[in-house]
């Protein structure tokens, strides 16, 4: 049996239950050139992506009360990232894609340090 891949358009969202959602999930497309990897050890970290199709990103929080910020939805730029912080009450916000930030790869260490970066 062959299943044709569904699109969020395609979703009648009337019919998605706890008994259909992981069936649903199965059939989405994954294009397994983008990839999004978050790791939190700690307790209250938070991880707002609103990323493009395009972005592949790695992101590890160590530590408790980190936070970042990632924006790259408005671009068609395709971005490689990895990001870390290591410590307490990091916060690292980042928006937009271009030529510069391609293959960013931003180390935090220490506690109560701040990082924006706004690239246009």
């Amino acid at each position: 049996m062959v299943t044709k891949p569904l699109y969020a358009q395609e979703i009648d969202w009337d019919k998605i239950n706890s008994n259909t959602i992981f069936n649903m999930m199965g059939r989405q497309i994954t294009d397994q050139d983008t990839y999004s990897n978050v790791i939190q050890m700690g307790d209250y970290n938070t991880a707002d992506l609103s990323l493009n199709a395009k972005t592949n990103i790695n992101v590890k929080q160590l530590g408790d009360y980190n936070a970042l910020y990632f924006n790259n939805s408005f671009t068609d730029k395709e971005t490689k990232s990895n990001i870390t912080a290591q410590g307490n009450n990091n916060i690292i916000d980042i928006t937009g894609s271009n030529s510069i930030s391609e293959g960013l790869q931003i180390n935090v260490k220490g506690d109560n340090k701040t990082v924006f970066m706004r690239n246009y």
